[in-house]
């Protein structure tokens, strides 16, 4: 039995086939710069994403014939993306590169082979797969920035909108937000510092302790305890067996305990963690980042209503900001994260405005 024929093209199918053309190169384009700025194992997967991307793109110029002499201009989104890439080549580009590979028009499209189909599937998990080792890498200082600039943000625009609120005048509000900018940024620097420091010891204390092993040549190579020390750090009875009596044999032999391999259950740990002033320092500037932004209005001398409107105005800028990007990276709709963070901040505020007014009434 014979395939039925596919129905013959018309020039909305061209149209179509050429937006797929353009579309298909410019992906091409983003993941060879991405590639560019990219060693090893990410950048071979890159590369061959772009070839992949190239064989598509020859599937629609091959049923058009030949290259039209004029082309559509490529999606906005794919042009950013091409932008991003030559130039930043950020975890960013990957999570929108993600939300792009999600959506394949192929689904749908009769003239697209199965092989593209599978392909656009394949895609959007290897994608997925290097978005979310960059996402790993970032997830503790981003955490960490967005944390702290968030939290200078919503506490002071709430502490200087409590404060007007009230009818105090404009100076006093004034030094109610470097007040709180201060004492805000001094408390998550100094909690940051204790917090690293603290584990630091407290990982300095757990560290391995080779001392056992170093005694291993006086020890039975079938009776000893040995195994219980790998097994009190987490092997399995069998594996912790197998390792004890491969460092006695070793030992008895003469070879140099290094070269078994020991086992340690943790690294450096100034790399684990991390310095405990470079946190600290890192949490001062970050929250003072945030917090100044409420006060910027009155530090440039406006007043009343004008300086709560512009306060609010910033405020809601950052805030809308720091929300998207948390969507983008997360992959989520960045625009919902954005409005979150507003809705979650301005609530904030209002609380403690509503309670300055409750004061401010209280003490006429």
């Amino acid at each position: 039995m014979t395939a039925p024929l596919a129905p013959e093209p018309t020039a909305a199918d061209r149209r179509r086939w050429a937006r797929y053309l353009v579309e298909e190169r410019a992906e091409g384009t983003v993941y060879q710069r991405l590639a560019a700025r990219r060693t090893g194992e990410e950048r071979d997967i890159l590369l061959r994403l772009a070839d992949a991307e190239r064989r598509h793109k020859q599937h629609w110029l091959d049923l058009l014939g030949e290259e039209p002499a004029r082309l559509p201009r490529a999606g906005v989104r794919s042009r950013l993306l091409g932008w991003m890439a030559g130039r930043f080549g950020s975890i960013f580009v990957l999570a929108l590169a993600q939300s792009a590979e999600a959506r394949s028009p192929y689904d749908a499209e009769q003239y697209a082979t199965p092989a593209m189909r599978a392909d656009e599937k394949v895609h959007y998990e290897v994608v997925r797969g290097l978005a979310a080792r960059g996402r790993r890498r970032l997830s503790g200082s981003f955490r960490a920035a967005v944390f702290g600039a968030n939290d200078g943000l919503v506490s002071n625009l709430a502490l200087v909108l409590g404060i007007g609120a009230t009818g105090v005048s404009s100076g006093f509000v004034l030094f109610s937000g470097i007040a709180g900018l201060l004492a805000g940024a001094l408390s998550m620097g100094a909690g940051e510092f204790v917090s690293v420091r603290s584990q630091r010891e407290l990982l300095a204390a757990t560290e391995a302790n080779e001392d056992a092993a170093a005694s291993a040549h006086d020890l039975d190579i079938d009776e000893n305890e040995l195994a219980l020390v790998y097994r009190a750090r987490g092997a399995e009875p069998e594996e912790a067996l197998e390792k004890a009596r491969r460092i006695v044999a070793a030992a008895q032999a003469g070879v140099r305990r290094t070269a078994t391999g020991p086992i340690r259950t943790h690294g450096d740990v100034n790399e684990v963690v991390g310095s405990d002033w470079t946190a600290a320092i890192s949490s001062f500037l970050l929250f003072a980042s945030g917090a100044i932004i409420p006060v910027l209005p009155w530090i440039f001398g406006l007043q009343g209503a004008a300086a709560v409107i512009v306060a609010l105005v910033l405020v809601g800028i950052a805030l809308l900001s720091t929300g998207a990007m948390v969507g983008i990276l997360s992959g989520g709709p960045p625009l919902r994260r954005a409005l979150r963070q507003l809705a979650i901040g301005f609530g904030a505020a209002a609380i403690t405005y509503l309670l300055g007014l409750l004061f401010g009434v209280g003490a006429v």
